[in-house]
């Protein structure tokens, strides 16, 4: 694989994106970023912004609030 070259605002981004995933998908996430930019004919920020966006659908576990009372009120 060759690598891929993001300036510092797109990985920060990307880095971003994977802060809400469990750490166990994160190495799974970034390897889903990597290959859909390989797959971009030019990697910019619109490109790794979908990137990300995609992988993190695929990826985030949003948490389960249905259980307890979690207000801050009472």
């Amino acid at each position: 694989m060759s690598p891929i070259r993001l300036t510092d605002d797109e990985l920060t981004t990307v880095f971003q994106a994977a802060r809400p995933l469990r750490p166990p998908d994160r190495d799974a996430f970034l390897q889903h970023v990597a290959d859909q930019l390989l797959a971009c004919p030019e990697i910019g920020p619109g490109a790794v912004a979908r990137a990300c966006k995609v992988a993190q659908r695929a990826f985030f576990d949003p948490p389960n609030l249905e259980h307890g009372d979690y207000s801050k009120y009472r």
